[in-house]
């Protein structure tokens, strides 16, 4: 199978929402453009499909696309992945091994989770940047190769660079283009969409002959869920709901496949039920957030300000931290939403 027979794995990364389509556009552009580029994004929002994408739109798409998943290595192993190593580098070493660069020449490199990279592998990724040159693991010739990296991570690299464990030098250089995957709960347009795609897929993997169809009621909870693990978790969900179904309606969906049938309530349940009886105060829920409360001292500005971002904060929180709802339960237009959000975003995060 020739590299650009895999094409269709992209298939998978679907949207209408006007976040999802921005994001798309953005790696349509880069793709072009024979620089590294950084993804940055939570679990589960598809950064290798991103990856995937300025691959086979770059000029390189008929050369190999190579992948290593740093998280998924010891940090003694990933310099011999990546640069290969020769014959008796260490115990084991029989023979010369390519490693995953030398695999990559005149296509890409994706570089998934490379927050993990240990400092020394760091300083020699960078060497091939700058000069397109390494050694292998108990060489002294020099390799040379034309690979273009596509990094990943769900983490900080700032922070991690600011901490002295991410090279700056090495930051500065990868990101050319650093793209933000939106996460679902940005994407609530395309919740229906996904999940239609995805039980279409499973069902023809379970034989059948039409997918089944959702309830209204299951559709509601798809829409309201706040998907903390994303497209996977999303694509798990749906899953599971075809394979239990035998009809041709999804009637009921579990988000939660570690719920106990056999209890009949949850430890939570149980303990608060107890508490109750003791007389303890119980928390609030997190849908009876209090109404927002100014200082009468305030400068005008301040107050106003302060006015907005507790409403934001509120709707946020009832809405599951799903920007359109927010903004819905606001009175706003998602446009409107996202002006105060670009204001006062850094308050109004997940906690």
């Amino acid at each position: 199978m020739t590299n650009a027979e895999n094409m269709p794995d992209i298939q998978d990364a679907i949207g209408q929402s006007e976040a999802f389509l921005d994001f798309q556009e953005r790696l349509s552009r880069v793709a072009g453009v024979d620089r590294p580029v950084l993804i940055i994004g939570e679990r589960g929002t598809g950064k290798e499909l991103a990856a995937r994408r300025i691959h086979y739109l770059s000029k390189r798409w008929e050369e190999p696309l190579v992948e290593l998943n740093c998280a998924a290595l010891a940090s003694t192993l990933i310099e011999s992945e990546l640069f290969g190593h020769e014959a008796g580098a260490f115990t084991g070493a029989q023979a010369r091994r390519r490693g995953r660069f030398e695999a990559a020449h005149e296509g890409t490199l994706f570089l998934d989770e490379l927050g993990n990279i240990p400092l020394q592998v760091q300083e020699k990724i960078l060497r091939v940047v700058e000069y397109g040159g390494f050694e292998r693991v108990g060489g002294s010739e020099v390799v040379y190769v034309d690979a273009r990296i596509v990094g990943a991570t769900n983490a900080d690299l700032r922070t991690l660079a600011d901490e002295g464990r991410f090279m700056r030098d090495l930051l500065d250089r990868l990101s050319f283009e650093v793209i933000y995957v939106p996460p679902l709960r940005e994407r609530d347009e395309d919740i229906l969409l996904l999940a239609d795609h995805f039980a279409s897929r499973m069902a023809v993997e379970l034989g059948r002959q039409e997918p089944p169809t959702f309830l209204r009621s299951v559709e509601k909870a798809m829409e309201a869920h706040p998907w903390r693990g994303n497209v996977r978790e999303l694509k798990n969900v749906v899953e599971r709901a075809v394979y239990r179904t035998e009809g041709d309606t999804i009637r009921e969906i579990d988000f939660d496949p570690f719920d106990n049938p056999y209890t009949g309530q949850s430890f939570e349940s149980e303990t608060n039920q107890a508490d109750m009886a003791k007389g303890i105060p119980q928390q609030e829920s997190k849908s009876d957030v209090p109404a927002p409360v100014v200082k009468t001292d305030q400068p005008f500005n301040e107050a106003v300000e302060a006015y907005e971002i507790a409403l934001l904060q509120r709707a946020m929180k009832q809405a599951r931290y799903n920007q359109k709802k927010a903004a819905d339960t606001l009175g706003l237009t998602y446009h409107q939403f996202r002006g105060l959000y670009r204001k006062y975003g850094a308050y109004l995060k997940e906690k």
